[in-house]
């Protein structure tokens, strides 16, 4: 057992250079461990460990037909997972690992540890950056700094990869079956099951997205009773697709589509980059991972303390019915709209004046596509603490918000079916309405007065 790959959150065959580069020195075997204690420190959602599972017995077998065993090892966390690797590595006289990088802080700490295993056991390791167009310190100011600001690090983004044709890579000539050992450690629970793993179906999906819905998606995406968006971001999450495959299946259709950063059709790539972007902040301000405010003036800010109002966000209880259809909709599914995900995040921010990483927390222990860089980018976005965040002053009206992005009440509906005979200008904030038919009961009270909590919040940033 000379060479093995590592897997991390890369969990693909297709596209998978890393992986490509092991099989042709000879690889036959792959690991994955199994760290529930990291996990439950992370606060990984449920829904997102079961597809993570599901995907992994996927994995396995679809290995097992190009000839690639898949071990899969349970290590209570980060630092005992490096002595099993290691044990491993020993017992089988590994002298070559593959694996792809891995860039929040306590995964970077945990591969130093490895390096300096794998080091003492003369183990040679290969490391990729598999999750990136670009790797982290690559998108730099003329000085070698990391942007603070989207637009320029995007420009820069472009003018190195705008005459890129990204490929696809032929998977490498492979040896014969081996057995794929189903494992109880990959027993989860199903709360993911409308989600699938297979590579047949997400391709399906993926090719249907870009034939039929990405010319108009930047007209459609704001609108969540519209199935307008990829839905892909549970995938990218766990690397079951890339951002690397993802451009390159756009080429095909759209072979100028990074030339021009304005045409309808970058707009979907642009949320690729703004991913991108979001990694190389948590490389460049390893803070970001410890929950610091990105601009420390506003470490200022006195963020209250109402665990009842913050339960009553989190029930989806606040009398704002985009603001509880979002959040019924996070509970009920472990996903929700992203425009939505800025109106609750400026709700819970802005309105109720609560600390975001309050918020953050919760939609980790929740979502589906829980991502540390990309939602503590973009909760910090929508607290006015981050890179690049929306100006304090700008707080999203989530009456306004209603009106403008689920006109009809729609998607409101679906989630809080006590207002389905509201009428639809009503239905935004439909408390004056109950109240002259003699309903008020069938729908919670507002727990706060917009205009008196925006006063208050632009006062508190102030600061």
């Amino acid at each position: 057992m000379d060479t093995i790959f590592w897997f991390r959150r890369d969990l693909r065959l297709f596209n998978n250079f890393a992986l490509y580069d092991a099989i042709e020195a000879g690889c036959k075997n792959a690991l994955f461990f199994v760290t529930p204690g990291q996990w439950q420190q992370h606060e990984v959602a449920p829904i997102q460990i079961d597809l993570l599972k599901r995907r992994i017995k996927f994995l396995g077998k679809l290995l097992s037909e190009h000839g690639i065993a898949l071990h899969v090892i349970e290590s209570t966390n980060y630092t005992t997972c490096t002595k099993d690797l290691s044990d491993f590595l020993s017992s089988n006289n590994v002298k070559h690992v593959y694996a792809n990088a891995e860039y929040e802080i306590n995964e970077q700490n945990r591969d130093t540890q490895f390096l300096s295993e794998a080091d003492k056991l003369n183990v040679s390791v290969h490391m990729y950056d598999g999750d990136l167009i670009a790797p982290p310190g690559s998108v730099t100011t003329k000085n070698g700094e990391m942007y603070k600001v989207f637009t320029p690090f995007k420009n820069e983004w472009l003018k190195q990869h705008h005459d890129t044709h990204f490929y696809f890579r032929e998977l490498p000539n492979t040896f014969s079956e081996v057995q794929f050992q189903d494992d109880s450690l990959l027993k989860g629970d199903g709360s993911s099951d409308k989600w699938p793993v297979e590579d047949e179906t997400l391709s399906q999906v993926i090719h249907r997205f870009i034939d039929e819905k990405l010319t108009d998606y930047k007209e459609s995406r704001d609108f969540p009773a519209i199935k307008g968006t990829s839905g892909l971001s549970p995938y990218l999450a766990l690397g079951i697709v890339s951002t690397h495959q993802l451009i390159a299946l756009v080429q095909q259709r759209h072979v100028d589509v990074l030339s021009s950063a304005k045409s309808n059709l970058f707009t979907w790539v642009n949320e690729l980059v703004w991913r991108e972007f979001y990694r190389h902040l948590l490389v460049a301000f390893p803070l970001l991972n410890k929950y610091k405010n990105f601009n420390e003036k506003y470490d200022a800010v006195k963020w209250r303390t109402s665990e009842a109002e913050f339960q009553s966000w989190c029930d989806g209880k606040t009398g704002y019915p985009l603001v509880d259809a979002a959040m019924r909709q996070l509970n009920e599914t472990g996903w929700m709209h992203n425009r939505l995900r800025m109106v609750v995040a400026s709700f819970l921010t802005k309105h109720l004046l609560i600390d975001w990483r309050k918020g953050e927390r919760y939609f980790m222990q929740h979502l589906i596509d829980g991502d540390l860089a990309s939602n503590n980018g973009g909760w910090q976005w929508a607290a006015s603490t981050g890179c690049d965040a929306q100006p304090y002053f700008r707080i999203f009206n989530p009456i306004t918000q209603s009106e403008r992005f689920d006109p009809k009440g729609e998607f409101i509906r679906k989630y809080i079916p006590e207002l389905e005979n509201v009428p639809d200008k009503q239905v935004h904030f439909p408390h004056k309405y109950l109240a002259s038919i003699g309903r008020e009961s069938d729908y919670w009270p507002a727990i706060v007065d917009h205009k008196a909590a925006r006063e208050r919040a632009l006062a508190a940033f102030k600061v």
